[in-house]
């Protein structure tokens, strides 16, 4: 008769101390990367399940972010929570280290999830490979991605994605300033790396040539959605010989890098430059203007990646591979007709 390993017998074939293996168990950050993928990688092959220390009461899921020391994380984090409460289901908060460290994302890391019970994990503008896709699904572990940053979801079966009409949202941005009379408008989006940022200018293009409207190479730059990338954006438009009239940002909290970039210069807004963001988080009404901005529905995004991911872990297939939730244009006062200075 097989007996059930212990952190005993776990401790001893990692090559560490059981004080060690208990914080791997419990989520703990304080042990080395090299050394919690061993212990994990231990775990894993052990079939090691714990009887002591911290358990979870309730089935868990383990919503990973790149960072959530923002307003969009913030929002969308609220739906996974709050469709969590509904189904009686925990969410576990991490997000990857700097430079992602190592260990991160490993067969091992997924592994680790499911000897603790994980029901799966949703990803939220995270990068994934093809081949962490499959250890997630060789882990026994659902999983759903909130705007995918590396992988197209429409090419692939393997993983299930949550985002909002990027390409759309793009599009109507400019086709809001093209309505009110601008032709010179700069893109200040995402990095080159994102899907999300990339729709988003394909959808800004899509609608300056609706309307006749050349693209010039120099009003387009892509360098990232933080704040300090919207001001180093617009320091760039705003120093052109001929600069832009308005600006469409990658999302709102490189819209107000963007202000800020413009008022350092003395221009007004919206007399002297239009301003457009992209998601609606809380700060577009803080703003002063107030930002006009392309509103996603974050929070209902959440929730509907974490219904979907209780989903697959009963062995139900979704709908869909791809879920695409519509944006809307949300006009306030950042945006004008062009010169109205």
């Amino acid at each position: 008769m097989s007996t059930r390993p212990t952190l005993e017998v776990v401790a001893r074939q990692a090559g560490v101390s059981k004080a060690t293996v208990s914080k791997v168990v419990n989520g703990r950050d304080d042990v080395g990367g090299q050394t919690r993928e061993r212990v994990q990688g231990v775990i894993a092959a052990l079939g090691y399940m714990p009887t002591t220390g911290r358990r979870t009461q309730a089935p868990t899921v383990t919503v990973l972010f790149d960072a959530f020391v923002n307003l969009y994380s913030a929002q969308v984090l609220a739906g996974v929570v709050t469709a969590g409460l509904e189904q009686g289901v925990d969410a576990v908060v991490s997000h990857l280290p700097s430079g992602n460290g190592p260990g991160a994302l490993s067969p091992a890391w997924f592994r680790s999830l499911a000897a603790r019970g994980h029901r799966g994990l949703i990803v939220v503008t995270t990068a994934m490979t093809p081949q962490q896709v499959r250890s997630c699904a060789d882990a026994g572990l659902g999983l759903v991605a909130i705007d995918p940053v590396s992988i197209d979801p429409t090419t692939t079966d393997e993983l299930v994605s949550v985002s909002g009409t990027n390409w759309s949202g793009g599009m109507q941005a400019t086709e809001h300033l093209l309505e009110l009379g601008h032709r010179r408008i700069g893109f200040a989006g995402g990095p080159p790396a994102s899907r999300p940022a990339e729709q988003r200018q394909y959808g800004h293009l899509a609608a300056l040539g609706s309307r006749g409207v050349p693209r010039q190479d120099e009003l387009v730059l892509r360098t990232g959605f933080a704040y300090e990338d919207g001001i180093r954006m617009a320091d760039q438009l705003l120093r052109l010989p001929e600069p832009p009239t308005a600006i469409v940002a990658g999302c709102d909290a490189s819209a107000l890098g963007v202000m800020e970039a413009a008022r350092r210069r003395g221009l007004r807004l919206p007399d002297d430059l239009s301003i457009v963001g992209f998601d609606d988080t809380y700060s577009a009404e803080w703003t002063s203007p107030q930002l006009t901005t392309v509103r996603q529905p974050m929070t209902e995004m959440g929730r509907l990646a974490m219904r979907t991911l209780l989903e697959l872990a009963q062995g139900n297939r979704p709908e869909t591979h791809h879920f695409e939730l519509a944006t809307s244009l949300v006009v306030r006062a950042s945006t004008a007709p062009p010169g109205r200075a």
